[in-house]
């Protein structure tokens, strides 16, 4: 019991660590890098504008990329680690 409980809790980490912070802040951290470089180059607007700008863009885009990310975590971890302990509420693999 205690073992499944200590799976449970270190999937949950995983995916939360991957789908919840790294993935979407490395992926929004890009796309406002993206866009702060293409406003600069195609707009002459002042910097503080192009700044708020791009984070509206980045605030924009969490909705549109939530379900990919996460549909991609589960992809990898059910690839990979899950391989290894079986996905919750599954037994482990020989």
């Amino acid at each position: 019991q205690a073992t499944r409980v200590g799976v449970a809790v270190v999937d949950t980490f995983i995916w939360q660590s991957l789908a919840s912070v790294a993935i979407p802040g490395f992926t929004i951290n890009r796309l406002c890098a993206a866009s702060l470089a293409l406003l600069g180059a195609l707009t002459r607007w002042p910097l503080p504008l192009r700044r708020w700008t791009t984070t509206a863009l980045g605030l924009s885009a969490i909705p549109l990329i939530i379900t990919p990310i996460d549909r991609t975590v589960d992809f990898l971890m059910d690839s990979s680690l899950r391989k290894l302990y079986g996905a919750p509420g599954q037994p482990p693999a020989p």
